[in-house]
This record gives C-alpha cells, structure tokens and sequence, in this order.
C-alpha cells in the first residue's frame, strides 16, 4: 500500500533523492515502492514471452489482450470495456448479479460516502483514548507517553474477533487494528522536522490497537473505552519475542539484545490476518524506511541492499541508535517479519513468526485445509517482487487453543512460479535446496529466511507488479492476488502473468487450487481482472460486462470475502491527478455471465486510501480503514484539504475507523 502520487518523476534516475529532500512521508514510501531491489537481469520472463508469443508488438495493452485470450478461457470471462452505456447495452438482469446494493457515484471531496440504503458512522479516530485511562487527545500538546494509550495513525488492517472467545457472535467483540505510519506534516502544529519528541510520539502512533466494541439495539457500533481487554501495542514500548528458526541466530543479536529473541515493537504495519484459533497476524511491510546511516557490517550489505536498507524515510536515528545501521547494522534483520498475538489476552507477549519468511509482508490471510494443516498465503508489496505461502508441519488441534500457539513455526515457505502455461508452482525455500547452499552463501534455514527475497530470486520465482493482498476463498478453491501497478515494467519484461508495459493501474490473478488443496505444489492461474479506464485504449484494462463508468477503478490493494464467498476490493491510488475519482471499495463478481464485473460501494474523502476491510460473522457489519486523509501536496496541519471526520477548524485531520451497516439491519451488499 501507500502508493500515492508522486509530485514529481520519481524514477531512479529523476534528479534529486525525496528521501532526502523533505517531500512527504507518502511520497517517500512512493519512491522507494517505484525503486525495485529486485534483480532484473535474469532472462527467464523475456525468454518465456519470446517462446509463447514470438516477437510481438508488446507495448501498453498489447500482449495484454493476447496473452490474457490466450490463457485459461479468460477471453471468454473478460468480455468488454464498462462504460455506462455498455453496462446498460449488455442486457444484464438485476437478478445476475450476486451483490445487490444502488453503485455509488464515483466521485471526489471532503468526507467519506457509501451506497445508498447504508449508513458509514466513524468509530475510533486518531487520539481516541484505547487503554483505561489515556488523556484526551489534545492535538496542539501531544505527547508520546499520552499516544502510547491512544489510538494510534494511519489505520490499516482491521480485524474482528467475537466475544465471548470461541463463539460466533456477530454483535460483540474485539476489533484489532493496525497503524501502518505517520504523516508528521498532518499530525504536527508548525511542523519544521523531526524533534526527539516528535520521533517518540511517531514510535508511539505506530503499531496496532485493540479495542472492544459492540453493536447496540439501534444496530450502531461503539468502542469501551475503559475494556479490560483494551490494548495498544507500540514500536515505542511492547516487548515481542522473536521464534522459529531464526530466532537466537547471530545475525539477530544486537548491543541491546545480545540473545537475538527479543526486540521492542513492531514497525509499518500493514495488512494482516486471523489464524483460524482467533489469534491475530500483523505485517511489517516496508521496515526499510525507518533506518538511516552507513552500514558498518560488510557482511550485511548484500542483504540490506536487497531490502532497501537503508531507506532514511525518518531521522529517528538521531535519537535513537537501534536505527542507525552505522551502529546497529543488525537491527534491520529483526523487522519484515509476521508478528502473531492473541487479542483475547492483553497481558500476552506478541511473537514474530520467522518461520513465515522476512519480506515486506503486506499481510497473511491463513485457512485451515482439510488435512488440518494451516495454510498462509503472503505478497511482497513492491515492484518485482513475489507471492508466497506457508504451510504449517503440524495441525489445528479444535480441543485445546493453546496447542495452536506454535503452528507457526514449524512449517515450509514457498513462492510462486508463474508458468506461460498457466500453471503456477510453488517453490519450496528450504536451506540445502537447489540453490539455497553455502556456495550461494547460507549456511542454515536461518540465513535462507531473513534473506527470504534473495533465496526467492536464486530459485527462479516470477517478478509480480507488487503483490499486496492475497486473498484465499476456501469454499471455492482459490486464490486473489492484488497486482496493485508496476510503471517500471518494460516491453521486453512482460509476462502472461503480468501481461501489460508501464502497468499503472494493476491487476488481479486468480488461482485455482488443485482439488481444493491449498498445500498443492501446482496449481493454475488466471486474470480476474485488467485494472484502468476501459475507455482508454492505451491502457489496455478489461473488465466483466456490467461495469459501469463507475465501477472500475486502478490500484487494487486489499481484500476480502465476505461469509458468503463474494470478493471485495479496496484500492490506494484510485485518486490521481485530474481523474475526479477517489480510492474506495467495490464488489467483484468472480463467477458466471458477470465474473470481471465490478461495482462501486464506498469512497473516502480527499487524500485518503482505503484499508482494512473485514466482515462480522453474519455480513452485517463491514468495517473499513479510512487511511492518510487529506494526504496531497501541500496539505499540512493548519490548512489540511480536508477536516474529516470531525470538521472541526480545532482538530486536524484523524485517519478512523468507520462502521457500515445496512438501514434498518439485514446483510452487507
């Protein structure tokens, strides 16, 4: 996610280095999200294209429409643009499609909107108090001591876990939330740069919050603020542990940690998941950011460079040595982890999962297969980078949750191979496999997992245009995975799988899992759908039939099923310049006459991307991250674009947290 809008050309070759410069916190994770670290020498795309298609005309849209009529029937399944007057040419019936709910217009300004028929009420905002006893927020005298009892910024993953534990109750329960970054030009008075009390209060606002809430008779959610079960958990001052078999690992120890299992918070966290024991996933997507300085371990270097580290997107190394990789070249090996923790235990110590690989993880959605082994699927949110899964060793034990704590760090990581065939593998990263050898450098599991990308690079995985979420349907079999855009794609690099040049609006696969087994080791894939305006040629999208001129959208970034097997799309840049649209969430058919076909449910208010979404037990309720509003160039503090939610000329903008509910009850959709 955080894929904005530069305000300039950000290649790499552009003059100048906006992590150097001042430019915005988004438009910093822009640059680095633009900047490959992916090696793109290897010859195996180029030669696959050359093989299946010959010497084609590849450009913008080109081989998007030959590759995706080539594979799997998609032909047949894509069928046309989606302006308005096609969707009302099409002869569609009502009773086609599977959502019912009156579009929304897409459209762009100051606060948030959704279909007709639904209220959207905001929650929790930026400051609300979440553990008993945190102060009012008072936004002209922040402190870090008051944020690390507040909510936290830029709300991103939610997910909801019912009380009392082990029931379904749709009307009760835990909301888990987490705090992906900060945009200090929007959260500070006369911001002028990075104080130590700034940069501790930014530490504060990153990390994830639980809170309990509860569904009224009026059917309105509302949060206690005085719940036993409140929690933040900050980069500031939560103790995690780190297991599975990197933990202890020399390359893990630190001046601080000298046993290389401990580590004080968690960073940029994005996506997330639920494990089907109701324990909590939380990613660390782009850790790299957060570091600064000359790197003084030789013996690092190579990895560090494969991550972006370091990224210098922040100064707190000033204060802070943990972030200085001149002093603590280590640190940055102790994030870009999965993080799990149970929400029903506010004393609980959360535990980073090294077993599930070391990437920018944008989330891990998991399912229990049928043999009761649990299954996560994961992307690498940036260019060029990969899909993968986790498959536990052991299984879900449904007569003691407890047993189910360590699931996670027993199991096989694996990442994708999208063949031109449309056959997809899954490679196993396993130490003393194929390359993963002394020879190329790793010495145990251990190396082979904090240098998850590098060991994915030698065992020949495909280069995606940045996979963000990764959604599994297990009543179906299958798979989404959200390709949000990759502008640095050229001609000659295309792929089936990634089939357009300067792919700026992305795409969704689909995979279909072999006889329902989501441990298969080959499976087969698909494009759901070619994201971007249908009515420009040059971008080469294609959609379901009964798209309308409003609802297609670019830059699909996360998802969700809801309990009756219907996928939902949130997007981060949607809005772009003179396009009068902002990001949102729209429904996607994925079945029948209609599969492509897209519908628009919700949008934010100016600046904002969409996160979060994640459905109550009975779909009644969705709720939605309303993330960085007011987000665009030359937005600050004291003349933010927008005052949402509280349009109050004595609050600045508050990223939230918003519940929608049908009018007068029934289902979402």
């Amino acid at each position: 996610m955080n894929d904005h809008e530069p305000t300039q050309d950000l290649h790499p070759d552009a003059a100048g280095d906006p992590t150097e410069q001042g430019y915005s916190q988004s438009t910093r994770m822009e640059y680095a999200e633009d900047t490959p670290s992916s090696p793109l020498d290897r010859p195996t795309i180029g030669e696959v294209i050359g093989a299946r298609y010959g010497r084609r005309d590849v450009l913008r849209g080109a081989l998007a429409m030959t590759a995706v009529a080539t594979l799997s029937g998609t032909a047949g399944l894509l069928r046309g643009g989606g302006t308005a007057e096609a969707a009302e040419g099409a002869g569609v019936p009502a009773s086609a499609w599977s959502f019912n709910f009156p579009e929304l217009e897409a459209a762009v300004d100051e606060t948030h909107h959704v279909a007709q028929g639904y209220d959207a009420d905001v929650l929790i905002r930026w400051g609300d108090g979440v553990e008993p006893g945190a102060p009012t927020f008072q936004p002209m005298s922040q402190s870090a001591e008051a944020q690390d009892k507040q909510f936290g910024y830029n709300n991103d993953y939610v997910g909801f876990v019912p009380l009392p534990a082990g029931s379904d109750n749709a009307d009760h329960g835990l909301l888990c939330v987490n705090h992906e970054y900060t945009n200090a030009e929007l959260m500070f008075p006369n911001y002028q740069g990075t104080t130590e009390e700034i940069a501790n209060i930014e530490m504060a606002a990153h990390g994830h919050s639980v809170i309990e809430v509860a569904r009224g008779a009026d059917g309105k959610w509302s949060y206690k603020p005085d719940s036993p079960y409140n929690r933040r958990i900050s980069l500031r001052s939560t103790e995690m542990t780190i297991s599975g078999p990197a933990a202890g690992h020399a390359r893990l120890k630190t001046s601080d940690d000298p046993s290389g299992t401990r580590v004080i918070g968690t960073v940029n966290n994005c996506a997330g998941g639920l494990t089907p024991w109701n324990t909590v996933l939380i990613a660390e997507e782009n850790f790299h950011g957060y570091f600064k300085g000359e790197n003084s371990d030789p013996a690092e270097a190579e990895n560090h460079k494969r991550y972006g580290v370091p990224g210098g997107w922040y100064d707190w190394a000033d204060y802070h040595d943990r972030f200085d990789v001149g002093k603590e070249p280590r640190e940055p090996n102790r994030f870009g982890w999965m993080v799990e923790y149970d929400p029903y235990d506010p004393t609980s110590t959360p535990v980073k999962r090294t077993a599930m690989g070391r990437f920018k993880h944008e989330g891990a959605e998991t399912l229990e297969n049928a043999d009761g082994r649990v299954v996560a699927v994961m992307g690498d949110d940036q260019r060029f980078d990969y899909v993968y899964k986790f498959v536990s060793h052991g299984r879900v034990d449904h007569n003691n949750r407890s047993n189910n704590f360590g699931l996670l760090d027993s199991g096989t990581l694996y990442v994708a191979r999208f063949n031109a065939d449309g056959t997809v593998d899954w490679l196993p990263i396993v130490f003393g496999t194929g390359p993963l050898t002394p020879e190329n450098g790793f010495e145990s599991q251990a190396d082979v997992l904090i240098e998850t990308r590098r060991a994915a690079d030698l065992l020949g995985a495909t280069p995606m245009d940045r996979p963000e979420d990764v959604t599994p349907d297990p009543a179906a079999g299958r798979i989404y995975v959200m390709l949000t855009s990759n502008e640095k794609r050229k001609p000659d690099a295309t792929h089936p799988a990634n089939p357009r040049a300067g792919n700026s609006a992305g795409h969704v696969l689909e995979i279909q899992v072999t006889d329902g087994d989501f441990t298969s080791l080959r499976d087969r894939w698909d494009i759901l759908i070619l994201a971007g305006d249908p009515d420009d040629p040059e971008v080469g999208a294609k959609w379901g039939k009964a798209t309308s001129e409003h609802g297609w959208f670019i830059n699909p970034d996360n998802s969700k099923m809801d309990n009756r097997g219907r996928l939902w799309i949130s997007t981060d840049g949607n809005s772009q310049e003179d396009s009068g649209r902002a990001d949102g969430m729209w429904a996607i058919e994925t079945d029948g006459e209609l599969r492509g076909s897209s519908r628009h449910f919700f949008r934010c208010p100016v600046g904002a991307e969409m996160c979060g979404p994640f459905f109550t037990p009975d779909d009644g309720t969705l709720f939605v991250a309303v993330q960085h509003p007011a987000d665009a160039e030359g937005s600050t503090f004291e003349n933010p674009v927008t005052r949402w939610p509280d349009f109050d000329e004595n609050m600045p903008v508050r990223p939230s947290v918003v519940a929608i509910t049908p009018k007068g009850g029934g289902q979402i959709g």
